[in-house]
């Protein structure tokens, strides 16, 4: 039986969402620790067609591929195919015996360390005419302060010079568990060349809305506290 289905023979109604269901798997792969030799023994292939999977942007795998994939990986078909990708994360139940913890400073710095998306809480005093916002932004950890771009004039960019609240968190769909982690400190604006050009030469990602956003503003660690869902 062949592993895959011809690009020019698949179905929208009956396959996946082409292109990205490599990427997907991916990800999932990196977030377990797996590499594509015991992903691919997990689920029955071989190394050669997860690599095909995950380069080429116009393969298309059976359902029967797909199930053994997901099952290797810990999810679902649904997931891989990104049918979850506009629902908020966590619609899965709680495990029979979460356990709540309360994480140390060191291992909050470890979760949140290098970059990804977070929210960015402002308070009256930095709101918008209708009250107090919460806005996600993508931001990188640089020189032991979370740093973000934004456009001028936004509400990311008004916070500086306020104190602010910054939340970053993740979800285990699969065995229902995950983190969060809480930072509580004054931004403030970036302008200094030197400066700014060392956040340029060292931020690990840009803002995924694009656009002129080239308002540097910076949240140092100086209150950070956090909390994990185990199961036991």
């Amino acid at each position: 039986m062949p592993e895959h289905t011809p690009p020019n023979t698949a179905s929208a109604a009956a396959g996946a969402a082409r292109g990205d269901i490599g990427r997907r798997i991916a990800q999932r792969r990196g977030e377990l620790g797996l590499t594509r030799q015991e992903t691919a023994e997990r689920a029955g292939t071989v190394p050669s067609y997860l690599q095909y999977l995950e380069e080429q942007s116009t393969a298309t795998p059976g359902t029967g591929v797909l199930i053994r994939l997901a099952d290797a990986l810990e999810t679902t078909v649904t997931a891989l195919r990104g049918g979850n990708a506009d629902l908020p994360p966590g619609v899965g139940r709680a495990a029979g015996h979460p356990e709540l913890v309360e994480m140390s400073t060191e291992e909050c710095r470890a979760r949140m360390s290098t970059h990804g998306v977070g929210r960015l809480a402002t308070s009256t005093s930095t709101s918008t005419p209708t009250g107090p916002v919460v806005v996600p932004v993508n931001y990188s950890v640089v020189d032991d302060a979370v740093v973000f771009r934004t456009a001028p004039g936004s509400a990311p960019a008004s916070a500086a010079g306020h104190q602010v609240a910054f939340e970053v968190d993740h979800i285990d769909e699969a065995l229902s568990r995950g983190w969060s982690v809480l930072v509580r400190g004054r931004a403030r604006e970036v302008t200094e060349p030197d400066a700014v050009r060392r956040l340029e030469e060292r931020a690990y990602s840009g803002p995924w809305a694009g656009g002129e956003r080239n308002t540097w503003v910076c949240v140092d660690l100086a209150d950070i506290t956090g909390r994990s869902i185990t199961v036991r």
